[in-house]
């Protein structure tokens, strides 16, 4: 009797267990449906302001104005990006962006690198306190150091210049702390190893760290590439003839005198600038993950 009530009992469990398998096939496919529907939601609000730029640039000035106002051109035209390009010196501007943003990651890249080596793998006096004096300067507003920046680079006749606009940037703080925390994270045994072969530390460093930060090298790039490519601030004031402005500061000037704003030429010059940027990180993105599968230490 004890033998048939405990095979009973184990019938029933399993039993059990198969009417409950299907229930949770049920469950895990909602949750993931539920969890597809969030990130559609999300994506969605993220990518709208892209769109309202890219149907805008489309529509022809009639429909800009149109109350109420639609998302989708009624009728499709490329009369603003003929418009942009007749009102401005576009094809000036965007040479003068790609120059100063990359000039700006050149010049960063190798003045940060060099900085962050020292900071990171030599042990000299003062170490410390120089780190601390970077990283504070992090704290300290960009706009108030601008005055003092634009004086110097007037006296040195640099205004309307690439000089003007690249040479203050050449090196940044955070670019300096970011590789210095990465090169720590480096073994010294390399380092080691090296100099008792005899290499020097420039050779350690152009041998031995670069080639093993090849990931974090290429994030700075395109933070610093970024950021100086959508910069307003900084062309506006150290450049004052339009021929030697970025896309940034040129789009200023489609304002009319009586404040009218051209929105749909407006958002054709925003959407040339902006692709630029989408190829160059869909680009760095994939060298980026095959940097960090690829490079390692073993």
């Amino acid at each position: 009797m004890t033998a048939h009530t405990a095979s009973a009992s184990r019938v029933a469990t399993v039993s059990g267990s198969q009417a409950r398998a299907p229930r949770r096939r049920l469950g895990r496919i909602a949750e993931r449906w539920l969890l597809f529907l969030a990130v559609s939601v999300l994506a969605a609000l993220v990518l709208l302001p892209v769109l309202v730029i890219v149907f805008t640039a489309f529509k022809p000035a009639a429909e800009i104005n149109a109350y109420p106002p639609t998302l989708l051109p009624g009728a499709w035209t490329l009369d603003n990006f003929t418009r942009i390009f007749h009102d401005l010196p576009f094809g000036r501007l965007f040479l003068n962006s790609l120059l100063f943003a990359g000039g700006v990651t050149v010049f960063a890249l190798v003045f940060d690198s060099l900085a962050a080596y020292a900071l990171a793998r030599l042990d000299f006096r003062g170490n410390r306190v120089l780190l601390v004096v970077i990283v504070a300067s992090l704290m300290i507003p960009f706009q108030a150091t601008l005055i003092p920046v634009y004086q110097l680079v007037a006296q040195l006749g640099w205004v309307n210049t690439f000089a003007g606009l690249i040479i203050p940037r050449a090196a940044d703080a955070f670019g300096i702390f970011f590789l210095r925390q990465f090169f720590i994270s480096l073994p010294r045994d390399l380092d080691n190893a090296a100099r008792i072969d005899g290499a020097g530390e420039f050779r350690i460093f152009r041998s031995i760290v670069l080639p093993n930060a090849v990931p974090a090298m290429l994030t700075l790039a395109i933070f610093t590439f970024v950021n100086n490519w959508n910069d307003l601030l900084w062309p506006l004031v150290f450049t004052t003839s339009p021929e030697m402005g970025t896309i940034t500061s040129g789009l200023t000037l489609l304002t009319g005198p009586s404040g009218i704003i051209p929105y749909g030429t407006m958002m054709a010059g925003a959407l040339i600038a902006v692709l630029p940027l989408a190829v160059m990180f869909l680009i760095m993105q994939r060298r980026f993950i095959e940097s960090v599968a690829t490079t390692g230490l073993k």
